[in-house]
C-alpha cells in the first residue's frame, strides 16, 4: 500500500501532520512507495528540543513508516534460537527484547526491537530485511506478514512521560515494567503502550493502525501540552541516541551486510526497501577512511552483551564465544575538548586550507546521503580504538561522542585524541577524556522509581 501524500513533486510523511510554518525539512527513505517522505530537521530549534528528554516530554514521529514484520507458526521460537544471539528461555507475552543477529564471524549484521504478542505471533520493528531473508531460507513451520506502512509508532521520553500517557489513555500505566508493552486506548482508538526508549530516561512507544495515526499523535500532544511537551525533529532525535548511550546504525556502526554476497543480492532483486543504508551505498567519511570492514563491529564492544547468551546454539556463536572470552574493544564515552573544537571553527575565517567543518549538531547526512562518519582514536600515535555519533549536547554543553576503545584506556578520565579529518586532508588532533558510560544518567528508564511520579489521569 501507498500510505505517503503527495501534492505534486511534494513528497510529504503522512505519520506527522503537516505544518507550513516548520523548517527546514528533510527527504528520508524514499526508495519504497511506503517508506520516507519529506519531515522536520527540527520544530521549534534542536537545542530546545534536545532538552525535552530531561526537562519534559517529547514526542518523536520520524521513525515512521518503521519496518514492521509480523513473525507467526510453531517454529517461531526454534527460529529465534538460530539466528539471534539473545536467550528466548524467558520470553512470556507482553516482553521486548533488543533483537540482535550476527553472521558467522559475529559481527553484527541486524538488531531491532522483538516482542510477544501471543503465544505463536511476534512483532519485529526494524529488524527486516535481513530477519525475512533469514526466515525464507531457513525452513522452519513460520508465516511473515509484512504490516509496513500500515502501523505506526511515536516515541515519549522524559520525566513527564509517563504522565503525558496516563493523560491520553485515561489508564494507569504506573505498574508497566521496563521492556514490557500492553493494549490500550485512546479516544477510543486502540493502542499498544510499550516501555522502551532510546534518550536513557524514562520513555515510552505508543503503536497502532495507520488509520488511526494523526488523530492519536494529536492526542498525545493535547495531553502533554501542560507539561511543555515538545516535538522532535531529526536532529535532536539522532542525538538521544549517544546522550543516552544507545549505539545506533548508521549513527554509531554500519551492518555487515556486504560480508554476505547472496544477502545484498536478495535485496537488490527482491527488496529495495533497506538497500540504501547499505554502507558501500553511502558517504564514509573521517580519519578511519575507505575501510569498510574496519568499521564493523560486534555486539560485545556495543555494551550489549546482555544480549547474546551462550546457553543456545546460534549462528556466530563460536566467533563471539571466542571474542568474549579474550579483550576486547569497550564501550566509552569521550568528551571532546572545547579549545580544540574551537580551533576547528576557526580554521574557517582562515585563507587556506580549513579542517573538516563540523556541520550542525551532529554528523548525519549530506546531499540526501547518510554520512558513516568514523575517525581514530589514538593514544600518542598508537590507534586505540573508534569514535562515532559524534554531537554538541545543548543540556550538558559538550561535544560527545561513543568510542570503542581498547580496555587499558576505558577507564574515565584518561586522556587520548580523536583524530579529525579524511585522510588526505587538513587533519587534527582533538583532545578528549574517556567519561562515564552513558552518559545521560537523568532518571534512567530501567531503575526510575516511577511511584514518585503524579498520575497523569485527570480526575
Amino acid at each position: 500500500m501507498n500510505n505517503l501524500v503527495f501534492d505534486g513533486n511534494f513528497k510529504y510523511n503522512p505519520f506527522i501532520p503537516y505544518d507550513p510554518m516548520v523548517n527546514p525539512l528533510y527527504t528520508g527513505y524514499v526508495s519504497h512507495p511506503c517508506m520516507g517522505g519529506i519531515q522536520p530537521f527540527v520544530y521549534t530549534d534542536w537545542r530546545d528540543e534536545m532538552m525535552s528528554w530531561h526537562d519534559n516530554c517529547y514526542l518523536h514521529a520520524g521513525l515512521n513508516p518503521a519496518y514492521v514484520v509480523i513473525i507467526r507458526g510453531p517454529d517461531s521460537m526454534k527460529f529465534f534460537d538460530e539466528y539471534f544471539t539473545n536467550d528466548f528461555s524467558d520470553f512470556p507475552i507482553g516482553q521486548i527484547k533488543h533483537g540482535v543477529m550476527v553472521n558467522n564471524d559475529g559481527l553484527l549484521i541486524m538488531d531491532g526491537l522483538l516482542f510477544r504478542t501471543g503465544e505463536y505471533e511476534f512483532y519485529t520493528f526494524w529488524l527486516g530485511p535481513y530477519v525475512v531473508y533469514c526466515a525464507e531460507k531457513s525452513g522452519y513451520d513460520i508465516e511473515l506478514e509484512d504490516v509496513t506502512g500500515e502501523v505506526f509508532m511515536y516515541q515519549l521520553a522524559g520525566p513527564h512521560s509517563l504522565e503525558v500517557v496516563e493523560a491520553a489513555t485515561g489508564e494507569n500505566f504506573h505498574d508497566l515494567p521496563y521492556l514490557k508493552h500492553r493494549e490500550s486506548s485512546i479516544d477510543g482508538m486502540d493502542v499498544r503502550i510499550l516501555r522502551i526508549g532510546m534518550a536513557g530516561s524514562l520513555a515510552y512507544e505508543v503503536h497502532g493502525k495507520f488509520e488511526d495515526c494523526i488523530p492519536v499523535y494529536q492526542a498525545l500532544l493535547a495531553a502533554g501540552q501542560p507539561y511543555g511537551i515538545r516535538k522532535l525533529g531529526r536532529h535532536a532525535y539522532w542525538n538521544t541516541h549517544t546522550e543516552g548511550g544507545f549505539p545506533q546504525f548508521i549513527i554509531h556502526f554500519p551492518y555487515a551486510w556486504e560480508t554476505d554476497p547472496d544477502f545484498m543480492k536478495w535485496m537488490e532483486e527482491r527488496n529495495a526497501l533497506m538497500n540504501v543504508f547499505a554502507i558501500s551505498k553511502q558517504l564514509v567519511t573521517g580519519s578511519m577512511g575507505s575501510n569498510i570492514e574496519a568499521r564493523y563491529v560486534h555486539p560485545l564492544e556495543l555494551g550489549w552483551g546482555q544480549a547474546v547468551s551462550f546457553s543456545h546454539d546460534f549462528i556466530g556463536k563460536d566467533a563471539l564465544k571466542n571474542i568474549n572470552d579474550s579483550p576486547h574493544r569497550e564501550i566509552a564515552t569521550l568528551v571532546w575538548n572545547t579549545d580544540d573544537i574551537m580551533e576547528i571553527y576557526r580554521s574557517e575565517f582562515e585563507l587556506g586550507e580549513h579542517y573538516a567543518i563540523m556541520e550542525g549538531p551532529e554528523d548525519y547526512l549530506q546531499n540526501g546521503r547518510f554520512e558513516y562518519r568514523a575517525d581514530q582514536v589514538l593514544a600518542g600515535d598508537m590507534l586505540v580504538g573508534v569514535s562515532t555519533g559524534r554531537i554538541f549536547s545543548w543540556y550538558y554543553r559538550k561535544m560527545l561522542s561513543l568510542a570503542r576503545i581498547d580496555p587499558e584506556y576505558n577507564k574515565i578520565g584518561t586522556e587520548v585524541t580523536v583524530l579529525w579529518g579524511d585522510p588526505g586532508t587538513r587533519q587534527m588532533k582533538i583532545r578528549a577524556k574517556v567519561d562515564r558510560y552513558p552518559y545521560n544518567t537523568d532518571g534512567r528508564n530501567d531503575s526510575i522509581d516511577v511511584n514518585q511520579i503524579p498520575s497523569g489521569i485527570k480526575r
